[in-house]
């Protein structure tokens, strides 16, 4: 049997697994079972644990559903374990380089000691030093093996359930699980510490714990919090049943109701049944306290006694008063200027409007994108709510005129962000904009992210500079309370970039459904209004943004091009939209379509799409038409803005590093072969798996019908999907 079974569990942490994984592969210690505990075979950590088990043999994943919780995954873990020892590792967890061989070489000094308790990291997500919350406790430990009577103080409840290493079959000849429900690292430290007879410390850390940004989950606000009394009652009741000295006793009980009150004061971890919840706790402390407990100093020592004497009356006057403090020195977010600060508080005032919603795209740019494509579904299905896009003055004449729209920096525009229920954008809003409590924020986005974003661009100086406060950034996304994504590597990756409490929503992204409901007619309209020449065919070149830059330059002579591949094509140039400055740069077999306002159509129009790595070969791929990535600075731009995978390793078609190897792909007609087509059926099966046509429905129905996800259509398998009708043929004769 293996010496150790590492067991992960994933649930909500796809983003961040891999990290896990490799940490635990990385060890030089080699001889261990690695078991990641995933949702469901469909789930996007499945993915990601299959292509590990692949690759090693090692690797053993298992599955567990949500509904079974932490506790649920982690049995699941233990039942398929066979390692001599068990570990555990949240998906927030990684194991330091030589954990396992610092292990292997203290267990062999302790011999089978029943439990090792060890020493763990907390590392903050962003800015700050780590702490090793453990180092304190097990510093007063002896130095050998030892029984738990020497070392009252470990209980077992202030350690999670990753800061020791359990012996397998200690735990199965007590039949010691996990306990169902929320703060079960509380329920199993308490139950294990009192079934060891022999434990041993190691003094040194094992386990390097990630801090989410948002928290951990048993920190949010919820009913769950009264489930923490469930796991106290349970530790208390089989350690009065065993008869324990008075001084374990006493050091079990204080740590459990140091945790009781912590969430009996917190001002939000409880919205509803705060009373009941001290009701309850105020009855188990009475019934377990030990004779003569002494109570802590200070103002813990005074909640201990209003919580023995069931005063609740007065323990919500003392937390009423440091709530009072600390509200004191809370600011409120304004807008800027005194008449439409004056005017956004007012409107603050009044209740929601429950059938207002607000849109925004590309920071006001105009009609377009995720917004627009879920406004228009919203119109079909739910017209009983009434819509209002947010544009900048200089692009309001863009807006279709049946449309209602409000000039940014009016106070139309103050009005609805302060009454609306529902506000959506592909980008943010203003920082001084105010998340109500029952306001719905839902955020499009708009691309698949090859590039770093969000956080993740903070170790890229040239890009983090251009990108202003990270910190101000991530307060707007705390807003969100929806966040769409269009397959599983954005899922992951937004996960990485944008961590906070939102929901993400693998529904697709609803501007790319017209590449699936578009005909033949709407192709030919489409080419009509970029003037294409009949008979031509059309390659979109859209380069995308480099932050090393200043302007735009297109990086390829497209003169030169169009003269090397034939007079039969003509090229559609779109620049990113930073450039769009509504004036046209190309002549003759260049056709500039920058200032076009829908991007949609510039795709449907085009028989091919040449590109770098902007986020435009993902939606073009939909079309299941040929790409051809030109990556003349690949190397360049990997370093300077950083990405989420090797676009050369993976890309979506045939790629060209220079100007003649471009050419010569159309020359020949390579870009469209068989080769070019294999590799763009892998790209589409990783990148296009939740465009179908019907992600605006999804959208609609769940964010601004509130109906429940099992009644939101499912996404239609790829192989299913037809694709809009390419113009012309693709193949050279």
């Amino acid at each position: 049997m293996p010496r150790f079974s590492i067991i992960v569990p994933s649930h909500g942490v796809a983003g961040r697994l891999s990290l896990a994984l490799d940490s635990v592969l990385a060890q030089s210690f080699g001889d261990f079972e690695l078991i990641p505990v995933c949702d469901g075979p469909d789930c996007p950590a499945s993915d990601v644990a299959a292509g590990y088990a692949r690759r090693d043999c090692r690797v053993a994943p298992v599955h567990s559903p949500p509904t079974a919780g932490r506790a649920g995954a982690r049995n699941a873990g233990m039942r398929a374990a066979i390692g001599e020892w068990l570990l555990f590792l949240d998906g927030d967890d990684v194991l330091v380089p030589g954990a396992l061989a610092a292990l292997d070489a203290r267990l062999d000094e302790t011999g089978d000691v029943d439990v090792l308790y060890f020493e763990h990291e907390r590392t903050p997500w962003w800015v700050g030093e780590p702490t090793n919350p453990a180092a304190p406790l097990l510093a007063r430990a002896p130095d050998g093996v030892f029984p738990p009577e020497r070392a009252p103080h470990l209980t077992g409840v202030q350690l999670p359930a990753w800061s020791a290493a359990y012996r397998r079959a200690f735990l199965a000849e007590r039949q010691l699980a996990f306990p169902e429900g929320h703060f079960t690292d509380v329920g199993f430290g308490g139950l294990v510490a009192l079934s060891a007879e022999r434990v041993a410390v190691l003094r040194q850390v094992v386990v390097r714990h990630l801090l989410r940004r948002q928290g951990s989950r048993l920190g949010l606000p919820g009913e769950h919090h009264a489930e923490l009394l469930d796991q106290v009652e349970l530790v208390l009741t089989r350690a009065a049943g065993q008869g324990l000295s008075g001084e374990r006793f006493a050091a079990l009980f204080e740590q459990v109701f140091g945790a009781v009150l912590k969430t009996a004061a917190h001002p939000r971890r409880l919205p509803r049944g705060r009373r009941a919840f001290f009701r309850r706790a105020s009855g188990l402390y009475r019934r377990h306290r030990p004779a003569g407990f002494r109570v802590p100093g200070g103002s813990l020592g005074v909640q201990h006694r209003l919580l023995a004497a069931g005063s609740y009356a007065a323990f919500r006057a003392l937390r009423r008063a440091i709530q009072a403090a600390a509200r004191a020195a809370a600011g409120v977010p304004r807008p800027g200027g005194v008449r439409n600060r004056l005017r956004y508080r007012l409107q603050l005032l009044l209740p929601l409007d429950r059938n207002l919603v607000v849109y925004c795209a590309y920071w006001g740019r105009g009609y377009l994108c995720n917004p627009a494509a879920i406004h228009a579904k919203a119109r079909e299905l739910a017209p009983h709510l009434r819509s209002v896009f947010l544009v900048e003055a200089d692009r309001a004449h863009t807006v279709p005129e049946d449309v209602e729209y409000a000039v940014i920096g009016s106070g139309k525009h103050w009005d609805v962000l302060a009454r609306a229920k529902y506000l959506v954008n592909n980008a943010n809003f203003a920082d001084a904009v105010v998340k109500r409590r029952g306001s719905v924020h839902l955020s499009t986005q708009h691309g698949t992210p090859l590039k770093k974003m969000g956080a993740d661009q903070s170790a890229y100086p040239v890009v983090t500079a251009a990108t202003g406060s990270i910190g101000k950034l991530l307060a707007r996304v705390d807003r969100w309370d929806y966040n769409l994504t269009s397959n599983g590597h954005s899922t992951q990756m937004w996960e990485s970039a944008y961590p906070s409490a939102h929901e993400p929503l693998e529904y697709g992204y609803p501007r790319n459904d017209v590449y699936y409901t578009a005909d033949a007619t709407d192709v030919a309209r489409a080419r009509r209004e970029l003037g294409v020449p009949d008979g031509k065919k059309a390659l979109l070149y859209a380069p995308t943004h480099r932050d090393h830059a200043t302007g735009f330059e297109t990086g390829l002579d497209l003169e030169a091009l169009c003269e090397e591949i034939g007079d039969e094509y003509v090229v559609l140039l779109r620049a990113h939209y930073f450039y769009d400055r509504g004036r046209a740069r190309g002549t003759g077999r260049i056709i500039d379509v920058t200032a076009h306002h829908s991007a949609e159509d510039v795709c449907l129009a085009a028989d091919a799409l040449i590109t770098d790595y902007s986020s435009i070969m993902f939606d073009y791929a939909n079309l299941d038409r040929p790409i051809v990535v030109y990556a003349d600075d690949w190397d360049v731009y990997r370093e300077v803005r950083g990405v989420y995978f090797d676009l050369m390793e993976s890309p979506p078609g045939r790629v060209a590093r220079t100007p003649g190897e471009l050419a010569a792909l159309f020359r020949d007609g390579s870009y469209a072969d068989a080769e070019a087509k294999a590799l763009r059926t892998a790209f589409r099966e990783r990148f296009c798996q939740f465009d179908d046509g019907l992600a605006a429905e999804r959208v609609v129905r769940r964010v601004l019908l509130g109906e429940p996800p099992e009644a939101i259509p499912p996404v239609i398998p790829l192989a299913e999907r037809i694709p809009a009708p390419a113009p012309t043929t693709l193949v050279r004769n």
